[in-house]
Order: structure tokens, then sequence, then C-alpha cells
């Protein structure tokens, strides 16, 4: 067969191109090349473009971003570098070198008061600075290259790095209850399925030029839940293979207050990811399940 194709990822410790790098594994068609900090600077727009032309894309993978949402509100112009001002460069490189960019976007560009989940066209109205950010990089990538897919996530846990799922396990090692808010809802969503969708989604780029393949699509995992179910799904499964669980008081939004504002719902729907790119992801109790036993083990 010819070569595999060569999917450049932003970032080198995040939990998608971790998760990138374990599902690659299994594949002979792509090549994961994963690029960072200090070579990679998403606030260093010369960096951006010297480290991209260096790794020889056929596909970029815009992952790196800001995460730190309630640090956001104290750290504005960070933020706007790294989720705005960075992915735009990124994308005018894609343009440049005539490779398709899938960039990773979020749930938070929404203001959750919708009473369902979230359709692409529904209207946008970020709560906070790490929303607002996230959403020009949406509209900073679209507008530099229109050979992209913007994928809008949420919830996002995984066996890598700082996430709630791994926080919940490693609180639980040394507390026997723990007070988790239940009034927001979302679906919670396994970087190793967003991985998989992104090689899929990639695939279908880099093999197709039509049109209903680009844009912006949502990405979660099937079936929605609170903080505080998600955490209680967490423990039952923990429990079952001898790891740390705890008991969960449920609380309001109000008991816990945050420097950042969260939506109260952050449900997606993902009926057009399903359409266009033939991607359904396992409900979020499956794969909380196949991440808690990988941490388990």
């Amino acid at each position: 067969m010819s070569r595999p194709w060569r999917f450049v990822v932003t970032g080198l410790t995040g939990q998608v191109v971790q998760s990138l790098a374990v599902r690659s594994s299994q594949c002979e068609d792509v090549q994961i090349v994963a690029i960072g900090r200090p070579d990679f600077d998403l606030a260093n727009a010369e960096t951006i473009a010297r480290s991209i032309e260096t790794a020889r894309p056929d596909l970029i993978v815009s992952a790196a971003a800001y995460t730190a949402v309630d640090q956001a509100e104290s750290n504005e112009s960070d933020a706007f570098a790294v989720n705005a001002e960075g992915p735009a460069v990124v994308a005018r490189v894609a343009k440049t070198l005539d490779v398709p960019v899938v960039h990773l976007s979020t749930d938070y560009v929404f203001d959750g008061s919708k009473a369902g989940p979230y359709v692409e066209s529904d209207p946008v109205a970020p709560l906070g600075v790490y929303g607002r950010s996230k959403l020009l990089g949406e509209q900073l990538v679209a507008s530099s290259q229109e050979n992209h897919a913007i994928l809008r996530t949420a919830w996002v846990y995984s066996p890598f790095g700082k996430n709630f799922l791994r926080t919940m396990l490693r609180a639980a090692e040394t507390r026997p209850e723990l007070s988790v808010v239940d009034d927001q809802v979302g679906n919670p969503t396994s970087a190793l399925d967003i991985a998989d969708a992104i090689l899929t989604v990639g695939r279908n780029l880099l093999g197709s030029n039509d049109l209903a393949l680009r844009g912006i699509f949502h990405l979660t995992g099937r079936g929605a839940a609170t903080w505080a179910e998600f955490a209680e799904e967490i423990f039952r499964v923990s429990k079952t293979l001898g790891g740390p669980f705890a008991k969960i008081n449920r609380i309001s939004t109000h008991e816990y207050p945050t420097p950042a504002q969260r939506p109260a719902n952050s449900q997606l729907s993902c009926e057009h990811i399903a359409e266009h790119h033939g991607v359904v992801l396992p409900n979020w109790k499956i794969s909380t399940g196949d991440v808690v036993g990988r941490l388990t083990r």
C-alpha cells in the first residue's frame, strides 16, 4: 500500500493527542505526528508555521488549547492568544499547504439556556472568557481555511491528563464522601472515542471534496448525565473492579461557586456528524467503564 497519511496534531500532552497515539497504533493508513512546545507554540506565530511545514502534514488536527476555564477569567489575553489567534494561524498554514484542518471546539460556545440538546445552527452565546475565545477560534479557522471540520465536544475524560474522571478516582482514595454538582447536564465524552472520530473524519476529508463533510459538527458520547450521575457511575464501575469509590452528595451549582459560569445544559445533538461522516460514539456509560477499567488495570 502507499504510505500512511500524516495527521499532524497540535499539542504533546493533551487527552486527545495521547488518545490519537493509542488509536492510530491499531491502523496502518494513518500516522500521528504530534508537535508542541517549545518548537510549536500557539502564542508564537513563527513557530506555528515552521513546525507544521517541517512535519509535512496531509491533514492538521488542531487540538491544543487553553483549557483552564476558571483561570481564563483572569487571563483573557492568554486564552484568546491560544484559543483564537493561534488556531487562526494554524488554519492559514493549512490553507497555504492545501491540507484540511480538523479543529476541536467546545459546548461552552452555548449559554446552556436551551431545554434540549443543541444543534449546530443554534445561536451561540458563551458565558465566559473560555467560551468566547473558543468561539472566536471557530470563526477564525472557518474564515481562514474552507477545507475544515470543526468538532464541538464536551465533558472530555480519558486515562490521560487532568480530567473529571481521574480527579474523582484520586479523591476517593482519601475521602469516603464527595460533593458533586447535580444541576448541570451534559454528555460525558471519552477522548479515546474522540480520537476514533477524528480518524474517521480525517479520512473522509482526504477522500472526498463533498462540502457536506465540511463545517461544524457536534461530537459527544451518547446519553446525558449530571456531574453527580457521572461520578456515581465512575464509582460504581471502580467498586466492582476493586478500585476506589466514594459516596456522592448531590449539590447545586450555587453551593460550588467558581470564577467562570458553566452552562446548565451542555447537551449536544450529534445527528449531523452521524449523517454525513457516519460517526456515532458509544453510550457514555460504556466508555466510562472502559476508561475506569484501563486505569484500574
